[in-house]
Protein backbone atom coordinates (compact mmCIF):
# COMPACT_ATOMS: atom_id res chain seq x y z
CA UNK A 1 0.00 0.00 0.00
CA UNK A 2 1.22 3.56 -1.29
CA UNK A 3 2.04 6.24 1.31
CA UNK A 4 -0.68 7.93 -0.51
CA UNK A 5 -3.38 5.49 -0.30
CA UNK A 6 -2.57 5.14 3.36
CA UNK A 7 -3.33 9.03 4.25
CA UNK A 8 -5.97 9.12 2.02
CA UNK A 9 -7.87 5.76 4.32
CA UNK A 10 -6.46 7.89 7.20
CA UNK A 11 -8.06 10.86 5.97
CA UNK A 12 -11.50 8.91 5.36
CA UNK A 13 -11.62 7.31 8.88
CA UNK A 14 -11.25 10.89 10.52
CA UNK A 15 -14.37 12.11 7.83
CA UNK A 16 -15.57 9.25 9.24
CA UNK A 17 -15.61 10.08 13.04
CA UNK A 18 -16.28 14.17 12.17
CA UNK A 19 -12.85 15.04 12.74
CA UNK A 20 -10.90 17.25 11.77
CA UNK A 21 -7.76 16.12 9.31
CA UNK A 22 -4.98 17.74 11.51
CA UNK A 23 -1.13 16.57 10.44
CA UNK A 24 -0.77 15.61 14.11
CA UNK A 25 -4.20 13.18 14.17
CA UNK A 26 -2.92 11.46 10.73
CA UNK A 27 0.69 10.88 11.94
CA UNK A 28 -0.65 9.31 15.33
CA UNK A 29 -3.14 7.21 12.84
CA UNK A 30 -0.13 6.20 11.40
CA UNK A 31 2.28 5.27 13.70
CA UNK A 32 -0.45 3.09 15.36
CA UNK A 33 -1.52 1.12 12.09
CA UNK A 34 2.01 0.55 11.74
CA UNK A 35 2.00 -1.64 15.22
CA UNK A 36 1.09 -4.92 15.70
CA UNK A 37 1.10 -4.35 19.34
CA UNK A 38 -0.94 -1.69 21.53
CA UNK A 39 1.34 0.85 22.52
CA UNK A 40 1.47 3.59 25.22
CA UNK A 41 1.71 7.03 25.31
CA UNK A 42 4.73 7.67 26.46
CA UNK A 43 6.17 5.15 23.85
CA UNK A 44 4.36 7.22 20.86
CA UNK A 45 5.92 10.18 22.71
CA UNK A 46 9.29 9.08 22.25
CA UNK A 47 9.07 8.80 19.05
CA UNK A 48 6.61 11.58 18.10
CA UNK A 49 9.04 14.59 19.07
CA UNK A 50 6.96 17.13 17.01
CA UNK A 51 3.91 16.43 18.76
CA UNK A 52 3.19 17.83 22.41
CA UNK A 53 2.30 15.46 25.49
CA UNK A 54 -1.04 17.63 25.65
CA UNK A 55 -1.90 17.14 22.13
CA UNK A 56 -0.94 13.31 21.99
CA UNK A 57 -2.72 13.20 25.18
CA UNK A 58 -5.93 15.12 23.20
CA UNK A 59 -6.13 12.99 20.27
CA UNK A 60 -5.65 9.61 22.27
CA UNK A 61 -8.51 10.37 24.00
CA UNK A 62 -10.78 11.77 21.70
CA UNK A 63 -10.13 8.46 19.28
CA UNK A 64 -10.63 6.29 22.15
CA UNK A 65 -14.51 8.34 22.84
CA UNK A 66 -15.10 7.82 18.79
CA UNK A 67 -14.50 4.00 18.94
CA UNK A 68 -10.98 4.63 16.52
CA UNK A 69 -8.65 3.03 19.17
CA UNK A 70 -9.53 1.21 22.88
CA UNK A 71 -7.47 1.36 26.00
CA UNK A 72 -6.09 -2.26 27.50
CA UNK A 73 -3.48 -2.17 30.22
CA UNK A 74 -0.10 -3.72 30.74
CA UNK A 75 1.15 -6.04 33.41
CA UNK A 76 2.30 -2.82 35.09
CA UNK A 77 -0.85 -0.87 34.73
CA UNK A 78 0.44 1.30 31.97
CA UNK A 79 -2.49 2.55 29.57
CA UNK A 80 -2.01 1.18 25.94
CA UNK A 81 -3.85 1.81 23.20
CA UNK A 82 -4.74 -0.36 20.07
CA UNK A 83 -7.30 0.18 17.23
CA UNK A 84 -10.44 -0.57 17.16
CA UNK A 85 -12.33 -3.16 14.80
CA UNK A 86 -14.64 -1.26 12.18
CA UNK A 87 -17.68 -2.05 14.45
CA UNK A 88 -16.90 0.44 17.37
CA UNK A 89 -17.85 3.59 17.80
CA UNK A 90 -18.66 6.60 19.53
CA UNK A 91 -18.94 5.93 23.47
CA UNK A 92 -19.48 2.03 22.44
CA UNK A 93 -16.59 -0.42 21.69
CA UNK A 94 -16.94 -3.74 20.56
CA UNK A 95 -13.31 -5.32 21.26
CA UNK A 96 -14.19 -8.20 23.18
CA UNK A 97 -11.06 -10.47 22.46
CA UNK A 98 -8.22 -11.41 24.13
CA UNK A 99 -5.32 -8.75 25.53
CA UNK A 100 -2.02 -10.76 25.71
CA UNK A 101 0.57 -9.25 28.12
CA UNK A 102 4.15 -10.61 27.29
CA UNK A 103 5.94 -11.58 30.48
CA UNK A 104 9.46 -10.95 28.54
CA UNK A 105 8.97 -7.77 25.58
CA UNK A 106 6.23 -6.30 27.80
CA UNK A 107 4.18 -6.08 24.48
CA UNK A 108 0.30 -6.12 24.41
CA UNK A 109 -1.23 -8.03 21.93
CA UNK A 110 -4.86 -7.87 20.49
CA UNK A 111 -5.83 -11.44 19.46
CA UNK A 112 -8.27 -10.54 17.73
CA UNK A 113 -8.99 -14.37 16.21
CA UNK A 114 -10.29 -16.06 19.35
CA UNK A 115 -13.49 -16.69 19.86
CA UNK A 116 -14.76 -15.89 23.48
CA UNK A 117 -16.88 -18.33 25.34
CA UNK A 118 -20.40 -16.41 26.23
CA UNK A 119 -20.55 -14.54 29.49
CA UNK A 120 -23.59 -16.25 31.56
CA UNK A 121 -23.92 -13.46 34.02
CA UNK A 122 -26.45 -13.62 36.95
CA UNK A 123 -29.88 -12.35 37.04
CA UNK A 124 -29.82 -8.74 37.32
CA UNK A 125 -26.34 -8.07 35.64
CA UNK A 126 -25.92 -6.60 32.33
CA UNK A 127 -22.85 -6.49 30.65
CA UNK A 128 -21.56 -3.51 28.37
CA UNK A 129 -18.37 -4.85 27.56
CA UNK A 130 -15.06 -7.09 29.03
CA UNK A 131 -11.73 -7.64 28.64
CA UNK A 132 -9.85 -10.62 29.09
CA UNK A 133 -6.06 -10.85 29.86
CA UNK A 134 -3.86 -13.59 29.27
CA UNK A 135 0.29 -13.45 30.33
CA UNK A 136 2.97 -15.63 29.08
CA UNK A 137 5.53 -15.43 26.16
CA UNK A 138 4.75 -14.08 22.75
CA UNK A 139 5.59 -15.86 19.51
CA UNK A 140 8.52 -14.22 19.66
CA UNK A 141 10.13 -14.38 22.61
CA UNK A 142 8.69 -18.37 22.89
CA UNK A 143 10.99 -19.08 19.61
CA UNK A 144 13.81 -17.05 21.20
CA UNK A 145 13.16 -19.26 24.73
CA UNK A 146 13.93 -22.66 22.62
Amino acid sequence: MTHAKTTYQFEDLLDKHQLKKTAPRLRVLSMMYSKNTATSQPDLESVMHDIDRVTLYRILNVFEEKGIIHKVFDLNGTANYAICHSNCGAHKHHDEHVHFNCTNCKNVYCLNELTLPALNLPGGFKAEGFTLYASGLCSKCSKKAN
